[in-house]
């Protein structure tokens, strides 16, 4: 239901997305636990040297929520065993619904001593991309047993809409051939 990826551990952004787009900014997000000044501001600040430290028994959940039923194609996260050691997370499922109470479970990644960029391809079975109101990564175990979690970077991906330009729109009457361009 979902393909994992590991991408360059040397890249600052993922790489080989192309076709898609961070919608990380149109969404409320909310986390289960947190350590004072290790909170969701440092999940999406675009740094790599910051990170997310949850607070507490495992699981630990990020939560997001969007206005409006919103396609998901692929999530990220960036992790560094090498930085982080029991911190980095080994198990983590992700869930999608409408809201908390009715969260399906449509991928279950394990990664191995991770550094870099993880992709995971959401995939409904029929759609290549997930419709959905929230999105809940939940952290179910870290390496060597470690109790709390370091997350770097989050980013939620949803494929590209072509631009009115790639979309080759041919205005036949002359009444909308005069809506062609915008001045």
């Amino acid at each position: 239901m979902a393909t994992v990826r590991a991408v360059d551990p040397n890249a600052s952004t993922p790489t080989a997305l192309a076709g898609l787009r961070d919608i990380g900014s149109q969404a409320t997000w909310w986390l289960s636990s947190c350590k004072p000044g290790f909170g969701v501001e440092h999940l999406r600040d675009n740094s790599l040297e910051t990170y997310w430290q949850s607070d507490g028994s495992q699981p630990h959940f990020i939560n997001v929520n969007f206005k409006r039923k919103t396609s998901l194609k692929t999530i990220s996260f960036y992790v560094d065993y090498k930085q982080d050691e029991s911190y980095t997370p080994s198990r983590i499922s992700i869930r999608v619904g409408n809201n908390m109470l009715d969260l399906v479970e449509i991928a279950k990644v394990e990664v191995v001593e991770p550094t870099g960029w993880v992709n995971v391809d959401l995939d409904s079975g029929k759609d290549d991309s997930v419709r959905t109101f929230m999105l809940q990564v939940a952290i179910l175990s870290n390496h060597q047993n470690g109790r709390d979690t370091h997350l770097r970077q989050v980013k939620v991906f949803t494929p590209a809409l072509p631009s009115p330009s790639e979309l080759n729109l041919a205005f036949t009457s002359p009444l909308l051939a005069q809506f062609r361009c915008l001045k």
